[in-house]
């Protein structure tokens, strides 16, 4: 929330990251918008304008400051990446978060006062792409996108990054406790999320049935085969590592002073962070072992809606990404049985 002398000027945007809350975002999520909506309020002390004021001009200058300015602590002006862009500058897609940030604070407002004046611009309506994917088999798969700010930049399409079966390997090897392994296991061997194995609680998980509950983005859950190799080392980290605590979390932090409490986001990055330079895999990050899954299940040629379901993805556009990193083979399938379905559709 905002606070500070100026803050009274802001409230809206206050009551607008609790409408968030009610609405059941994570709270990463209304954090991060926080974060986006404090920047742009300080933008607009600076320029000495009110929320209720702002014109569209005004946000195209936001915009402009947004793409000029430099990341404190980034490294020089002379350092670009692979596709031209400076290291140093603000990505596409945190500005775009920003845009979408301060667009639902004026669809607030909007909701609260009909005669309120929205100054971002909206886009044009998406439109379906082919007759059978509207009403045909795919129909279930497909839902319609809300039309976007013209003020969006253009995003880079990145694929998902794998960890080969060797550095998986030994990244895997590096982890020294029980509840380390079963975290990479989980993500590994299981496809979850960080955040989703961190809000694990004891009940969640089934041994014998080999079966995780597992909840994820929008408090969505899903029923997660459980691999029984990972099975059995959840099995020894509750028999003699899990300390004992009035928690219902699964994985708990084993030292310290917060002996006994949920294990945090911030806890698993030091984690990872300290086995990525003893294992010398640079690229072993908790997300990437998802994607390792995901990839290994495109290779092996599994349904692309059991993929869905699997990796707990709202659209099948997002699993199909692990298409591309499959064999050719695997894409051919694919590709061949979505033009079977669109000829059916004619």
């Amino acid at each position: 929330m905002l606070a500070g002398s100026e803050a009274s000027r802001f409230q809206l945007v206050n009551e607008y990251l609790l409408y968030l809350l009610d609405r059941n975002y994570s709270p990463a999520t209304v954090r991060a918008y926080g974060y986006d909506l404090l920047a742009f309020c300080r933008w607009l002390l600076d320029q000495d304008l009110d929320l209720a004021s702002v014109i569209t001009n005004d946000l195209l200058d936001y915009l402009r400051v947004c793409r000029e300015a430099t990341v404190p602590g980034r490294v020089g002006t002379n350092v670009v990446t692979m596709t031209g862009q400076r290291v140093d500058r603000y990505a596409a897609t945190t500005i775009n978060r920003r845009l979408a940030a301060i667009s639902g604070l004026y669809s607030f407002t909007g909701l609260r006062d009909p005669n309120a004046i929205n100054p971002v611009p909206r886009g044009r309506e998406a439109r379906w792409l082919v007759a059978g994917e509207r009403s045909g088999m795919l129909a279930h798969t497909r839902r319609r996108r809300q039309p976007r700010s013209a003020l969006r930049l253009r995003e880079a399409r990145t694929l998902p990054v794998a960890l080969s079966a060797p550095d998986a390997a030994a990244l895997v090897a590096s982890l020294r406790t029980w509840r380390d392994r079963a975290i990479a296991g989980l993500m590994l061997w299981c496809g979850l999320r960080s955040c989703e194995v961190l809000g694990l609680n004891v009940t969640d998980v089934d041994i014998g049935g080999r079966w995780i509950t597992v909840t994820g983005k929008g408090a969505k859950q899903r029923r997660v085969p459980l691999d029984p190799d990972v099975g059995a080392v959840i099995d020894v980290y509750l028999l003699a590592e899990r300390p004992e605590s009035d928690s219902d979390r699964l994985f708990l932090v084993a030292k310290g002073a917060t002996r006994g409490q949920g294990l945090t986001p911030a806890g698993l990055r030091t984690i990872f962070r300290y086995h990525r330079e003893i294992s010398g895999v640079t690229g072993g990050h908790p997300h990437a072992l998802r994607h390792t899954f995901g990839t290994v299940l495109a290779e092996a040629g599994v349904d692309l809606a059991v993929m869905q379901a699997l990796l707990g993805h709202a659209h099948v556009d997002t699993t199909a990404r692990y298409v591309h990193l499959a064999p050719v083979h695997v894409k051919g399938e694919f590709d061949a049985a979505r033009a079977r379905l669109r000829n059916q559709a004619r």
